[in-house]
């Protein structure tokens, strides 16, 4: 299966930080957005905001439409998220989560699997004395998304994830992607104090298999 040239034309738009806090603005809106709001949200002269919401429009993420007014004078040019890119990148969509762990790699230099692992320290994590560890674990990676089955083989324990939610990023740089989600998992396990993983073994991300491995050390790991 080939990339997806749309969606990493969409994500080489919002890696600029300008774009970026422009759409977020957009997509948190509760109507039509306007250059002037924009150039005061950003602090820009009116021409440059205009560019970027040109590649914004350019790129499917942004719609463009012109204000109705019954009153004189020339129509404002409006702006909306496009109902398709917010699937993907608005406030609840996984690319939205992936955009902000990589602006966080930017900004802060540090690795993939040092912010994924902030991440999943971050993360709601169910656990108390009657929930079984990796019970908890599986539990918490299939709220983020990856739909993970157990299996034990060959005396080693792993998670299958069989879903990939970065699948088209992972396909253009599965390194990446793959140690963002690695640190996930280990930030998650950080918040349970008695699993630690060990590694993930890659798969095609658009057929999902990938593999979590991880050991227990608590007093009854094996």
């Amino acid at each position: 299966m080939t990339n997806d040239p749309d969606l990493q034309r969409q994500a080489r738009a919002l890696g600029d930080p300008t774009r970026y806090a422009i759409y977020t603005h957009m997509a948190s809106a509760e109507g039509p957005v306007g250059v002037a709001e924009l150039t005061e949200l950003v602090g820009l002269h009116h021409n440059a905001v205009r560019k970027h919401l040109d590649m914004l429009v350019e790129t499917g993420l942004v719609n463009r439409s012109t204000e109705s007014r019954a009153t004189r004078g020339r129509p404002r040019l409006m702006f909306t998220v496009a109902p398709a890119s917010a699937e993907q990148w608005g406030e609840n969509g996984p690319y939205h989560r992936l955009s902000l762990l990589l602006l966080e790699m930017v900004s802060t230099g540090d690795s993939a699997e040092e912010v994924g692992r902030r991440s999943g320290r971050a993360l709601d994590v169910v656990s108390s004395d009657d929930t079984d560890q990796v019970t908890a674990l599986g539990d918490a990676i299939g709220r983020s998304g990856f739909d993970p089955t157990l299996r034990e083989l060959r005396g080693q324990t792993e998670f299958v994830l069989r879903r990939c939610t970065f699948a088209d990023a992972a396909a253009v740089d599965p390194d990446t992607v793959c140690r963002l989600h690695l640190g996930i998992a280990q930030g998650i396990a950080d918040q349970l104090g008695t699993i630690d993983v060990d590694d993930l073994v890659p798969a095609d991300p658009y057929r999902a298999g990938c593999r979590l491995v991880f050991h227990t050390t608590g007093p009854d790991a094996q």
